[in-house]
């Protein structure tokens, strides 16, 4: 890659419904210096997420247009002017959908990663990252999760899917069960993930699939969907069971709405509880989180789950094949071979 050029995917237009390719553009930029207190980051991985569904359609929070997009990504630092950072240094920041990168080390999440044998870089964006932090954070401080009781996930052959399996498996989950949208990742999230049950949502109404799959009920929902599946689990969840709710991807194509469920009144006759997780608000548990999983990783008792597409000019692709559902584990762009 060039030291001299560097590249940035600019969106042009708001999508209606489901995004499409063209309401995004690879712009050629120059690569910046750095000024005092910045280092220069050639990015070597990028995230995409469900969440950047939501920003596409503007707002105060959301994307600007023709402009680069917001996301998580690892990279190297090749020049500093930063005394917190020097060259060489692996370092994780939000400034992706990009090759190049200035970043501050403490300013807007970055900061410098720790390499451990044994433990691919990729896993530094899947289960050591915002991923696995979130479904860390969601199984250990929103939920709650105590040995021996059993566990539903949404979504579960994505990122925060898998990453909340194997993290409820090594924190004693009895029994896990999971809901996809296909018979083969089914299959796949129970010979490979770590799941008990897993089941197609296409094939009927998750309430009755999710009690065949746990006929004992659950104690714990991990919500990536909303809709129809929160439903499902309030009717199967045991009394003071617990709902971590993570995203809506039911709603994410829709303006942010989609049908509610019909049966809240469940909250109120099981004494259940139901609170919301963002990752911005347990960045103070990385370290908790690494000292946890790193020897697991290193043992091969759990791997990261992930799917990786190589080349910066697939950033676009690799978003939509994930929010088709195209991927397995954690989403992400290996910038160049």
């Amino acid at each position: 890659m060039s030291t001299q050029t560097g590249y940035a995917v600019h969106q042009t237009a708001r999508p209606t419904g489901f995004p499409t390719e063209d309401l995004f553009r690879c712009v050629e930029v120059p690569v910046p210096a750095p000024a005092p207190g910045t280092a220069l980051v050639e990015n070597l991985y990028l995230s995409v997420d469900p969440y950047h569904r939501q920003l596409m359609d503007g707002g105060p929070d959301g994307f600007a247009l023709h402009a680069p997009l917001e996301g998580r990504a690892l990279g190297r630092v090749v020049r500093s002017a930063d005394p917190g950072l020097a060259e060489g240094d692996l370092v994780f920041h939000r400034q992706g959908w990009r090759t190049h990168a200035l970043v501050t080390a403490g300013t807007d999440g970055a900061r410098r990663v720790r390499a451990y044998d044994g433990v691919p870089l990729a896993a530094h964006l899947g289960i050591l990252g915002g991923t696995g932090l979130t479904a860390y954070a969601a199984l250990t401080r929103t939920a709650g999760l105590r040995t021996g009781e059993d566990v539903f996930v949404s979504a579960a052959a994505g990122g925060v899917g898998t990453a909340t399996a194997r993290i409820a498996r090594l924190l004693g989950a009895r029994r896990i069960v999971g809901s996809t949208g296909s018979a083969a990742k089914a299959a796949h999230l129970t010979a490979h993930v770590g799941f008990d049950a897993a089941f197609d949502y296409h094939d009927g109404p998750v309430a009755e699939q999710l009690a065949a799959a746990a006929p004992d009920g659950i104690d714990v929902y991990v919500d990536n969907v909303g809709g129809d599946h929160l439903e499902g689990a309030l009717a199967n969840l045991r009394e003071r069971g617990r709902v971590a709710a993570v995203g809506a991807v039911a709603s994410y194509h829709r303006g942010g709405s989609a049908p509610g469920p019909r049966n809240l009144l469940e909250i109120v006759e099981k004494s259940l509880r139901l609170e919301g997780v963002l990752v911005r608000h347990h960045t103070n548990l990385q370290a908790e989180l690494e000292e946890f999983l790193v020897p697991h990783l290193r043992s091969g008792a759990i791997v990261s789950d992930d799917t990786v597409i190589t080349g910066f000019g697939r950033t676009v692709e690799a978003f939509l094949t994930m929010m088709r559902g195209g991927n397995t584990g954690k989403m992400l762009v290996r910038v160049q071979d």
